[in-house]
């Protein structure tokens, strides 16, 4: 997935102060928020919708918006009056259900739908339980950012919430996973921010990071993790681990990643 950069903001001030400010309005009601055990969630402030959450965030006015149902009507407001972005050091994870085309086919619509549907909660409370944002779902993959709002550790998280991911899509277990998936995880330079017009506006992050992340992701196997060397040196990860040399669209020099896998 290549998209290209926006090429400015009209809020900066703003977007800088929510992405790098651990003390901001935003990320102490998104950590509240996300104490609450539901699914789903506003992607930006994980109010839940469902549930008992979701309707003590009715009681304060809290719904899903008319133009984004992955957003809360509160956060829609934000980004329609804040609209732009800033550039801030980030991590990205991508993961992918592989298979999922034959997958598709040994299932009825309706028995591949909740496939889909498992896999976006398990995936969604995943990510807002290590801090994340989750971008978005396209079809069978998973796009999250971890922003640097929670403090500099935004790679480590992002490794940790690969590794949870496929614990909870039963990669570790006897009987092998109800969801196969490739992961990637890569540190760099985002822009991160709102775009859209009107009320059809949502949150997003792109960058040459995010194509990278996108990239080393389409070549992970089932139940590998592969995080590229700038990522695991920001998560501090062991570099005796098992490395791989990837050869990248796009790229001139090869990516070098190292291996994550869970045990059974």
């Amino acid at each position: 997935m290549t998209r290209s950069e926006p090429s400015g903001g009209r809020d900066e001030e703003f977007w800088r102060n929510y992405l790098s400010n651990p003390d901001s309005l935003q990320t102490v009601g998104r950590k509240l928020f996300s104490r609450i055990p539901a699914s789903p969630r506003c992607q930006l402030c994980a109010a839940p919708f469902a549930g008992a959450g979701g309707s003590l965030m009715r009681l304060i006015g809290k719904r899903p918006s008319d133009g984004n149902p992955n957003m809360c009507n509160t956060c829609q407001k934000v980004l329609i009056k804040h609209h732009g972005g800033a550039e801030v050091d980030g991590s990205m994870l991508y993961a992918d259900i592989r298979g999922s085309t034959a997958m598709a086919e040994r299932m009825s619509p309706g028995e591949f739908h909740a496939l889909l549907d498992r896999f976006y909660t398990t995936a969604s409370e995943t990510v807002f339980a290590h801090n994340g944002v989750v971008d978005k779902f396209v079809g069978d993959e998973l796009v999250a950012v971890f922003p640097p709002v929670y403090g500099d550790r935004h790679a480590e998280r992002a490794v940790e919430t690969a590794t949870a991911l496929l614990r909870a899509t039963g990669h570790a277990d006897p009987g092998g996973p109800w969801a196969p998936l490739g992961v990637g995880v890569h540190t760099g330079r985002v822009w991160f921010g709102a775009v859209g017009e009107g009320s059809h506006v949502e949150v997003t992050v792109v960058g040459d990071a995010v194509n990278t992340a996108a990239r080393i992701t389409a070549q992970a196997a089932t139940g590998e993790i592969l995080v590229s060397t700038d990522a695991a040196a920001a998560a501090g990860l062991d570099p005796a681990l098992e490395r791989r040399s990837l050869e990248l669209k796009g790229k001139e020099l090869a990516t070098e990643v190292v291996t994550l896998r869970v045990d059974r």
